[in-house]
C-alpha cells in the first residue's frame, strides 16, 4: 500500500451501539473517515453528531439495501477497510429445544449479511493499493458451550469466511483480520439475546470483576488496522482476566 494523502476510509457495520459505535469513535479519533451503518437511523444520526462520521441506514439481511450501502460506500472515494461487526445472539436454548427460526435468524445476521457486504465491497478494497477486511466474530466461534449451539454455529460459519478468504486472496493486497471477543458488557448484546429481559441479561455479568467493554474491542480493531501494510493480525482473541473459557468465569459471591 502506498502512502495516502487523504484520510483512510472505513465502513463499520452494527454501528448504532456497542462495539460498532465504539469502533467508529476510535477510528474517528485516529483521523479516519468512517461510514457507519446500522438499521436505526436515530442512533446513527446521534453518532454522526458526536463523531462527525457519515452514516447510511441499512438492514444487511436485505440484499437490495446491501447493494445501496455498497454504492454509497464506493461513491465516497477509495476504501481502506470494512469492519464486519453486525450480528448477535438469540436465546440460550439447548439443541433439543431450540427454535429453528432463531437459528435461521442468527445465521442470516452473522453469516449471510457479512457475506453479502464482503462480496459487494471486496473489489473496492482490493483496488487502490489494497485494504482490510475485519471480521468481529466471538470466542463462541472457537468453542461450544451449553445453550449456545445456534450462536456458536453461526459465529463459526462467519469465521470460516475469514479463514477461506485468507487462502483464496493470498498474494493479493487484502488483509483478513479476525477479532474474537469474549465477555464484553455492552448495553444491548445480552438484552437482545434474551428478548429484552433486563434481569436475565444482567445475570450474564453478575459478580464478574471488570468484564470487557466495547471500547476495549474498538481499541484492538483500530490497532490491527494501523499495523504496517506487511503485517496481518490473523486472529486476536480477547477476554477479560476473569474469563478463562466460554463457560469458566470467576465471579464474586456478592455482598
Amino acid at each position: 500500500m502506498t502512502e495516502q494523502t487523504s484520510p483512510p476510509r472505513a465502513v463499520v457495520t452494527g454501528a448504532s451501539t456497542g462495539i460498532g459505535a465504539a469502533t467508529v469513535r476510535a477510528l474517528r479519533e485516529q483521523g479516519w473517515d468512517v461510514l457507519a451503518t446500522a438499521r436505526r437511523t436515530d442512533r446513527l444520526e446521534a453518532l454522526a453528531q458526536e463523531t462527525g462520521c457519515a452514516v447510511f441506514a441499512a438492514d444487511l439481511t436485505d440484499p437490495a439495501q446491501v447493494a445501496a450501502l455498497a454504492a454509497r460506500a464506493t461513491a465516497g472515494g477509495p476504501l481502506r477497510a470494512l469492519v464486519n461487526n453486525a450480528g448477535g445472539a438469540i436465546g440460550l436454548d439447548p439443541v433439543a429445544d431450540a427454535d429453528v427460526a432463531d437459528w435461521l435468524g442468527m445465521y442470516e445476521m452473522n453469516v449471510l449479511a457479512t457475506l453479502r457486504l464482503t462480496q459487494a465491497l471486496l473489489p473496492a478494497l482490493e483496488s487502490d493499493d489494497g485494504g482490510d477486511l475485519v471480521f468481529v466474530t466471538s470466542t463462541a466461534a472457537h468453542g461450544a458451550y451449553p445453550g449456545g449451539g445456534g450462536y456458536t454455529g453461526a459465529k463459526r460459519a462467519e469465521r470460516e469466511i475469514a479463514l477461506t478468504l485468507r487462502q483464496e486472496l493470498v498474494g493479493r493486497p487484502v488483509r483478513i483480520i479476525e477479532i474474537a471477543p469474549g465477555m464484553v458488557k455492552t448495553e444491548e448484546f445480552a438484552l437482545n439475546r434474551f428478548d429484552g429481559d433486563a434481569e436475565r441479561a444482567e445475570r450474564v455479568y453478575a459478580g464478574v470483576d471488570e468484564p470487557l467493554v466495547a471500547a476495549d474491542i474498538a481499541d484492538a480493531i483500530a490497532w490491527t488496522l494501523t499495523r504496517p501494510a506487511h503485517v496481518n493480525v490473523d486472529l486476536l482473541m480477547i477476554r477479560p482476566v476473569a474469563q478463562a473459557t466460554n463457560t469458566l468465569v470467576a465471579r464474586s459471591e456478592g455482598p
